[in-house]
């Protein structure tokens, strides 16, 4: 009886060995799976998008380089999720950049214009820096290639707590000139440091601004050629046929030539005074010469 229970113990105690194995691989086996799932999520956006660290504050930007099927639809994707994360569009310059254009005449009335193009947008957008990584992970499922992506993580801990003891200062430097008897001097230091105030305020207005929304700049564009054909008109035939006309033009040559000698006649009434002093120094010059001809010369 004895013997029984002592093997019956054994096996009891075997038994529960081999089960606390296997739910301890379990466990394990649960463990790593879990684990390489949150690295999957991880890995699609970059841990600097969603760090946080205790005490620590930083002003996070991203600037996201790819290549997508269509521009037009991707903006408009991007542009509709920022705004359902809570964010907003601050620029975006969607255009399309012509790589070549020729004109092909079809015939004496008609051309085709064969534009060969490639549609790109620079976007600019603010969003909530707890939705960082979530815009991230929208845009990425957009690309066709990914050429670059930037995130940073500015830390901005010690420029808060020296804003913070500036603030101080200037506060308390307001209050000793305030004790100051009012002079000329005491209205130039308090003018001053009321300017100096005001830019510590618009500092801190901006980091705060930053630390709250995020800024990310996309650029995205096409990777092929797009082809626009436009019905356009035969301009070279519209030219030859307009060019030239001799019989039009020699009546405006005979005009022109008409306008011309009004012009001449128009001029010589204008300087008719110089044309007269000019017909009076001739004809003394002609008088002049004529008596020296008429005086006869002595001979010995």
């Amino acid at each position: 009886m004895k013997t029984t229970y002592i093997r019956l113990s054994i096996a009891t105690a075997l038994l529960a060995g081999i089960y606390s194995c296997k739910k301890g691989e379990a466990t394990t086996s649960d463990y790593q799976t879990t684990e390489y799932s949150n690295e999957i999520s991880a890995d699609s956006i970059s841990s600097v998008a969603t760090m946080s660290v205790k005490d620590k504050q930083f002003v996070k930007t991203a600037n996201v380089n790819m290549e997508v099927k269509d521009v037009y639809d991707a903006t408009i994707s991007i542009e509709k999720s920022v705004q359902e994360l809570g964010g907003f569009v601050t620029h975006s310059n969607l255009q399309s950049r012509v790589i070549s254009e020729d004109t092909y005449n079809t015939s004496n009335e008609e051309a085709m214009l064969v534009k060969k193009y490639q549609t790109e947008n620079t976007l600019e957008v603010r969003v909530p820096t707890s939705k960082l990584g979530e815009l991230l992970t929208l845009i990425n499922d957009k690309k066709l290639f990914l050429n670059s992506r930037i995130i940073n993580a500015e830390d901005v801990t010690s420029s808060i707590k020296y804003a913070e003891m500036e603030g101080k200062r200037i506060k308390k430097t307001s209050e000793n000139i305030s004790e100051l008897k009012t002079t000329k001097d005491k209205v130039k230091m308090s003018d001053e440091n009321m300017s100096e105030e005001n830019l510590q305020q618009l500092a801190n207005l901006d980091v705060t601004d930053n630390l709250k929304y995020s800024t990310v700049d996309i650029y995205i564009k096409e990777p092929k050629l797009r082809i626009a054909e436009i019905a356009v008109t035969n301009s070279e035939n519209i030219d030859n046929k307009y060019k030239f006309d001799f019989f039009y033009s020699a009546k405006n040559a005979f005009v022109e030539g008409y306008y011309l000698i009004q012009r001449i006649l128009i001029g010589l009434v204008t300087i008719w005074p110089i044309l007269i002093i000019a017909a009076i120094a001739f004809y003394f010059y002609r008088k002049n010469k004529s008596t020296k001809k008429s005086i006869p010369v002595d001979r010995e």
